[in-house]
């Protein structure tokens, strides 16, 4: 597995489940997630995201509240569907976007797309809501309705995948990152990886998402800083000092900063 678009690939054959969140009534399996991943990278295909556009993705919950912090993994799973469909497509996703948004596509929570205004050819698309906006694509209306293959686009290793804060990560250099973290703690299907810090690190989306997912394990958002979940966790993603308590995860405590350069 040398792309991102790989990993999914192997995820639809793959039993066990990718995302267990404490607000979720059911836990999210590796078939659903690759099958709607996949519906997520057809439906931007369909907004024109191809091999080298970018994606601006706002990491949140579907219905945010005031104290609410953007890069915070809750119980939605569609800003993994959105990265992990993008990346299928072989497009590049800024998860630190800021307004004016120079990218091809925008998704974001709904009661969050005001705070960002797209350049001309930016299509806006929502999760939750559902939007009032005519020209805002209601992004789980319109995904449910996308063809579930694998979408036909060739995705290369030094595609870049990733951006963040004008900075860009390749797919190798994304998935040696993952790679090494499954291997030095013994990633397996069925481990969980708990998530205490925001997606808008590098070394956070890699620690907390790709890496289990890669290993077939079980993404556990923490859904508020130092709730305790994922006591099993072998590891807790955690910023250095600013998110999350001694108590909020399992297992090591991992600061994104030290996961890739």
């Amino acid at each position: 597995m040398d792309t991102l678009a790989a990993v999914l690939a192997r995820c639809r054959e793959r039993e066990g489940t990718a995302l267990d969140a404490p607000e979720r009534t059911t836990p999210y399996s590796y078939g659903e997630f690759a099958e709607n991943a996949w519906k997520a990278g057809n439906l931007l295909r369909h907004y024109g995201v191809r091999r080298g556009s970018r994606v601006a993705l706002v990491v949140g919950p579907k219905a945010p509240e005031s104290g609410d912090t953007v890069g915070r993994l809750g119980a939605a799973v569609d800003p993994l569907l959105a990265l992990f469909g993008a990346a299928s497509l072989g497009a590049t996703v800024d998860v630190t976007p800021t307004s004016p948004v120079a990218a091809r596509a925008l998704v974001a929570p709904d009661a969050w797309l005001d705070r960002y205004e797209g350049d001309p050819g930016c299509s806006l698309i929502a999760y939750g809501g559902p939007p009032d906006r005519p020209e805002v694509a209601h992004f789980e209306r319109e995904r449910w309705s996308e063809n579930p293959a694998e979408p036909p686009d060739t995705v290369e290793p030094d595609d870049p995948v990733l951006r963040v804060d004008d900075r860009e990560y390749t797919h190798a250099t994304v998935l040696e990152a993952a790679t090494t973290l499954v291997e030095e703690y013994g990633l397996e299907p069925g481990d969980v990886v708990a998530v205490d810090a925001l997606l808008t690190s590098a070394g956070a989306v890699v620690a907390g998402v790709v890496a289990p997912i890669v290993a077939g394990a079980i993404i556990r958002p923490i859904p508020a800083a130092g709730t305790a979940a994922g006591a099993d966790a072998v590891y807790t993603v955690r910023e250095d000092g600013e998110i999350g308590s001694s108590d909020a995860g399992g297992g090591d405590v991992l600061a994104p900063s030290t996961v890739i350069e």
